[in-house]
């Protein structure tokens, strides 16, 4: 047991399978455990290299068994699956897990601290919230459109959807059912607010969430992501990777020496890569307010490629000022010169 240099533990809700191995490979660990005995058994084993798939949990279980003094280690399960020998049950994937960090080239996920875990749950009950209002509304619209009520787009004219349907003859159980939905979406609004207001307090006492607000176009929102999904940006090792990580890097087909370049890879956080396209968005609508070096190459730009794909270079552009950011304890040379999203 005490050969054993690296860990590879299978995650799972209640059940946890292990595979250790030495040096030279050699599997000698091979056993299942439940949550508490994984705690007990590695808290008394000696330090080690522990590797798990980053998915549910794994953030977690890194930081307590890193306090037990083992070097944590977390890969993205699609790295993981290409050495999975013969059929797949949870001990070959602990052995997969192994044989997939013991490569030298291998990319390695860092685990998140509990402030960046809690601030990325606050990004997606957001989230969840803004999608369930959109729905709301989609929702009165169309009920009001089969009674021959056509309102102008827009969340404004649900605010006052009383007056509304006092200007309209409706049968009266679409009344109560119109006005449980309006309850619902003030609801909603509501929480969302908070959510934002919270969301401002976490980010007024953070230090690198203040200076990427200082990115043109990067609001409130866009900062508290990445800070939550970039943190120090240290895990990166250049500003194109931190791009690349948010899939906002052309998907390369390339075989017989000719390059072949496609359309962004669309990989990572999908949430963090769509805030960044609409700042990209919002800054070019107000390209013609803006100076410096950023406005100069966007209108160059402009002029040789569609504003769709200008926009996502524009974001991938941002992605790589905010790693900049985060990793040299700088900010942005321009202040924003509007109201940012």
């Amino acid at each position: 047991m005490h050969d054993v240099t690296l860990i590879g533990i299978d995650l799972g809700k209640h059940v946890f399978h292990l595979h250790g191995q030495d040096r030279a490979g050699n599997a000698l660990l091979r056993k299942k455990f439940s949550r508490k005995q994984l705690i007990i058994f590695l808290g008394n084993l000696h330090p080690c290299t522990v590797v798990m798939e980053a998915c549910a949990g794994a953030h977690w279980m890194a930081r307590k068994l890193s306090e037990l003094g083992h070097q944590v280690k977390l890969i993205s399960p699609l790295f993981v699956r290409p050495f999975v020998k013969g059929n797949k049950n949870d001990f070959v994937d602990a052995e997969a897990i192994c044989e997939a960090a013991s490569r030298p080239s291998m990319r390695f996920v860092t685990p998140k601290t509990e402030s960046r875990q809690s601030l990325s749950a606050l990004h997606r009950v957001r989230d969840s919230l803004v999608r369930d209002r959109v729905k709301t509304i989609n929702q009165i619209h169309g009920f009001l459109l089969e009674f021959g009520v056509s309102l102008p787009t827009g969340s404004a004219v649900i605010r006052r959807l009383p007056a509304v349907l006092a200007e309209h003859v409706l049968p009266p159980q679409m009344i109560a059912l119109l006005e449980r939905l309006h309850a619902h979406f003030k609801y909603l609004s509501e929480q969302v607010d908070q959510l934002d207001k919270e969301q401002a307090r976490q980010l007024a006492d953070d230090d690198l969430g203040q200076r990427l607000l200082t990115i043109p176009s990067v609001g409130p929102v866009t900062a508290s992501a990445l800070t939550a999904e970039m943190g120090d940006g240290k895990q990166f090792g250049c500003s194109r990777d931190f791009a690349a990580s948010v899939g906002l890097v052309p998907r390369q087909y390339s075989t017989g020496g000719k390059p072949n370049l496609l359309g962004i890879t669309k990989r990572g956080d999908k949430n963090l890569r769509r805030l960044l396209v609409q700042c990209a968005k919002s800054y070019m609508r107000r390209l013609g307010s803006q100076t410096g070096p950023l406005a100069d190459w966007v209108r160059s730009l402009l002029t040789r490629r569609h504003p769709n794909v200008v926009a996502c270079a524009l974001a991938s552009k941002l992605a790589r000022i905010a790693w900049a950011i985060a990793t040299r304890h700088t900010t942005f040379a321009a202040e924003p010169l509007f109201k940012p999203i």
